[in-house]
């Protein structure tokens, strides 16, 4: 059974959307990363800080999930990194309230000993000093790393994550994001360019509106399914970034056409996510579900055309 490595916030959000608004409730990218991964027949462990403040019951909902917390540092009388946001009425862009570093600005990661072999490597969006140093710990060359990131670092922290991106096979960004990185708008451009930097191949996502795959010169589309329901987009990226790292963990498939099922996995899972406010929908939803809507997913893009 392949092991899947993660790295990332374990968090408290507070968010509002034109559906409603929450207080604190858990989020960050290592916890909907993990979440989604543990949809696969794989192991999976996260590596991650918070405060004395976390509640018990969020560790052990990760627990629950097969998930390894034995790299999640708990700093006594320390509080757990916090973020809060506006949703505009799209949905699309979104205002930073609040961020609160609290116990994430000292960070020193340490990967646990029996993830040091570690297969598949998913680096959730954090300091770029942070991810390299989880690299330099590992005992042997991953299968694949994937890179998840963000403006925020391209803004203040250029230098380092150049540096983190040569490393890394897969890079997961935004369209926005793939703009500023490579100082291209098109987008065929952008990923040519990101893939001179180092990844072998670019994901970008685009929300609503699906996401590519690039290769070289090969190129891939995967629509994002129409929903009835969206109230709240936190953690859709990090939903898709999981579901697309944890079927590569576990089929051991790293081809350029196994990356397009593990689009479609990613992209479905991240549906999920959005219907409900911060993690809730992930923490019930059953497999049953997902394969459900793995079907409508693939009648949403088959058909027959004659050449």
């Amino acid at each position: 059974m392949n092991k899947l490595l993660i790295v990332g916030t374990v968090a408290f959000d507070a968010i509002e959307t034109p559906f409603g608004k929450t207080d604190k409730i858990l989020g960050g990218a290592a916890t909907y990363i993990g979440l989604s991964a543990s949809f696969f027949n794989l192991q999976s462990a996260i590596v991650s800080v918070v405060g004395d403040d976390f509640p018990q019951e969020h560790l052990d909902l990760l627990t629950s999930k097969n998930i390894d917390i034995s790299g999640i540092e708990i700093v006594k009388g320390g509080k757990t990194f916090f973020w809060s946001g506006l949703y505009h009425n799209d949905l699309n862009s979104r205002d930073t309230l609040v961020t609160e570093l609290n116990v994430l600005a000292d960070f020193q990661p340490k990967v646990p000993q029996n993830f040091k072999d570690a297969d598949i490597v998913m680096l959730g969006n954090l300091h770029p000093l942070v991810q390299s140093s989880v690299l330099d710990q590992l005992e042997k060359k991953p299968k694949l790393i994937v890179l998840d990131t963000m403006n925020f670092w391209m803004d203040c922290a250029l230098p380092e994550l150049l540096d983190v991106i040569k490393r890394v096979d897969v890079i997961t960004v935004n369209d926005e994001e793939a703009r500023q990185l490579s100082g291209e708008y098109s987008l065929v451009k952008a990923a040519a360019k990101i893939q001179e930097m180092g990844p072998k191949y670019v994901v970008i996502k685009k929300g609503e509106h699906g996401a590519l795959l690039f290769h070289n010169r090969e190129v891939f589309f995967a629509p994002a399914l129409p929903l009835e329901d969206v109230f709240d987009p936190t953690g859709a990226g990090d939903t898709f970034a999981g579901g697309f790292s944890g079927f590569i963990a576990q089929s051991e498939n790293i081809s350029f056409g196994n990356m397009k099922n593990a689009i479609i996995y990613g992209s479905n899972l991240a549906s999920f996510c959005v219907e409900k406010f911060g993690t809730e929908r992930m923490e019930t939803l059953s497999k049953a579900e997902v394969a459900i809507r793995l079907q409508q997913f693939k009648s949403l893009t088959q058909f027959d055309i004659e050449i």
